[in-house]
């Protein structure tokens, strides 16, 4: 709900109407692989929430969108920025994407919002994360007292989406996409 990133499973049970974040990481043949969706629970989720969340995986879309050789990292944030934005939404500055291979977090570090000064210009060969943190009030974030889990200081509810990407001669090949048989997310069921 309120969790924008890091959250830590606790004995709280999940309840109709929540959103919950299910961020995986893997490390295979010596390469590291992250991805997260934000997910509804049952049927009594406000179609403000809803609309958060297929916001922000919108937003994630937009940004793969422009990943190609020449692009600058700091351009990735003015499609998710303006797309947030044109829906009432606000972009976490707090946290961002990472470049990720043997390493799991490195260089380049990948702001989400606009007219953000990261430097550099993205290469075929480069891998990192795209992971926009879209809130439903103010951008600002708090941490809770475990050190960890960040929230959002006004309480409203938080969405994310992430994939981890792959710099191509002519695009992007995105490495977590979602295979033909992955279940659909549920704006893709609900047009079925």
């Amino acid at each position: 709900n309120e969790v924008v990133c890091h959250g830590i499973p606790d004995r709280r049970e999940l309840e109709n109407g929540d959103t919950v974040n299910l961020d995986v990481t893997v490390y295979y043949n010596g390469f590291h692989g992250d991805l997260n969706e934000t997910h509804c629970v049952g049927n009594a989720v406000s179609e403000k929430t809803k609309k958060l969340v297929k916001v922000t995986h919108e937003c994630l879309e937009r940004a793969i969108a422009i990943v190609r050789p020449g692009t600058k990292f700091r351009d990735i944030g003015t499609p998710i920025t303006r797309h947030a934005k044109a829906n009432g939404f606000s972009v976490v500055k707090d946290y961002c994407g990472h470049g990720i291979g043997d390493l799991f977090h490195c260089a380049p570090t990948i702001p989400h919002y606009e007219r953000n000064k990261t430097r550099g210009v993205m290469q075929a060969g480069m891998t990192f994360t795209i992971e926009p943190m879209i809130n439903e009030g103010s951008h600002h974030c708090v941490t809770w007292p475990d050190g960890w889990t960040a929230v959002t200081k006004d309480g409203k509810r938080s969405a994310q989406f992430e994939h981890t990407l792959l710099v191509t001669d002519n695009g992007c090949e995105v490495l977590t996409a979602r295979t033909p048989t992955s279940t659909p997310l549920w704006w893709e069921q609900e047009s079925e």
